[in-house]
């Protein structure tokens, strides 16, 4: 469903750890990129993964409240960023958050044997053209 604004409306638009929980991603890209203005941008703070995020963590409660259960990969977000039109999208900032071992034991996952995994604070930034 579309954002109910205008198209070519606004020279910015920012965002902060909430379109990983927006379950079509792709079409809030593109709602954002619709409503800017040519040359307008965005900045936004969300939450992605690099390695798998084990089906327990992603059903957590903890894990949604802390954005962990809706983070895309890394690479398919800056994708979904490109797809939607906005060029010179790029990672401003980047910092890990560190998920304890002890928390992914409590919730079943073997932390010896599993597939590393990265949880990523990133910025970015990109304008239409």
């Amino acid at each position: 469903e579309a954002m109910p604004l205008e198209s070519d409306r606004f020279d910015v638009v920012l965002s902060n750890c909430v379109l990983n929980l927006v379950p079509d991603k792709q079409k809030a890209f593109s709602e954002i990129y619709r409503v800017l203005k040519p040359g307008g941008h965005f900045s936004i703070s969300d939450i992605v993964v690099e390695g798998q995020v084990p089906e327990s963590v992603q059903k957590a409660a903890e894990a949604y409240v802390g954005c962990v259960s809706g983070a895309m990969q890394k690479s398919d977000y800056m994708n979904l960023v490109k797809k939607a039109g906005f060029h010179d999208a790029a990672i401003r900032k980047e910092r890990e958050i560190k998920i304890p071992e002890e928390w992914l034991e409590n919730e079943g996952v073997d932390t010896r044997h599993r597939e590393p995994l990265r949880v990523l604070s990133i910025t970015v930034t990109g304008t239409r053209s």
